[in-house]
């Protein structure tokens, strides 16, 4: 059994056959798919389609790259929306948030605004975060310190082993994804190679960050089992291994994976 710990589903590029690429993943063995909101216009999105899913599961949050447009409303409502969600068995977590300091033209007080408040929000109710730390590792790394937010995941990690071991030794899990296939990714791969195997998730960022067999296509949360048998060749193990302990350690970073129905 496989877990996609990071797959925006509602993507548009799914439109036209989101049931079926839902449908294939759980043939390939991936049992859970973790779909994370980025504002305040997929919230309702998200949960609408992870109960309508085998599998599927939500977060809520608002992603650093839409911050230009988000409002300060928007905290109040993701607040109310994540206490409707407290008995859902399908709410995760707080996600995506985070910063982003790669993408040109955003505003880095805006992205901490957000970031701070919903770290504040994770906090207040004992939730995980799943992060973005595109070029942002050590002051997303701050905020987590800051606001004592302990679980979750620094989605799509490449940093160093010293920044790595911060966040693994603070309590989060780190995913690795479709980089990770290409040979010429070496700091990804160093890092899911030696990494401790209880650090790492798997995950794909679908329909973005697609594995070099899928190179400049459209990702899919299926293709985890065949990421996880690259990252298995890495590590010396078998995928069935890799897929045992990636499993637990993605119910480590967002315990309310228990909660949800099989």
């Amino acid at each position: 059994m496989w877990i996609d710990t990071h797959c925006h589903l509602d993507a548009a590029e799914f439109d036209a056959d989101r049931a079926a690429v839902a449908d294939a993943a759980r043939r390939a063995g991936v049992a859970r798919v973790v779909i994370p909101a980025v504002a305040r216009e997929n919230f309702a999105t998200v949960r609408e389609l992870a109960h309508r899913l085998d599998g599927g599961v939500y977060a809520l949050g608002i992603h650093p790259l839409y911050t230009p447009q988000a409002r300060d409303d928007d905290l109040d409502l993701l607040r109310r929306e994540i206490e409707a969600s407290l008995d859902d068995p399908r709410f995760v977590g707080i996600g995506e948030i985070g910063l982003d300091f790669f993408v040109p033209g955003l505003d880095a007080a805006r992205q901490q605004h957000f970031y701070d408040a919903q770290l504040r929000l994770a906090r207040d109710y004992d939730l995980p975060a799943i992060c973005h730390v595109r070029k942002s590792q050590d002051p997303v790394l701050k905020g987590l310190r800051k606001y004592g937010v302990r679980r979750g995941i620094a989605h799509a990690f490449n940093g160093s082993f010293q920044q790595a071991h911060a966040y693994v030794d603070h309590g989060m899990h780190l995913g690795f994804g479709g980089n990770l296939t290409f040979e010429r990714a070496l700091q990804i791969r160093r890092l899911a190679q030696q990494l401790p195997l209880d650090a790492i998730v798997m995950e794909t960022d679908a329909p973005d960050i697609s594995p070099s067999w899928l190179y400049r296509e459209r990702n899919t949360p299926d293709q985890v089992p065949r990421i996880g048998e690259v990252l298995a060749q890495l590590r010396g193990i078998g995928p069935d291994e890799l897929a045992l302990g990636t499993t637990a350690n993605a119910r480590a970073a967002l315990p309310r994976l228990a909660l949800s129905p099989a």
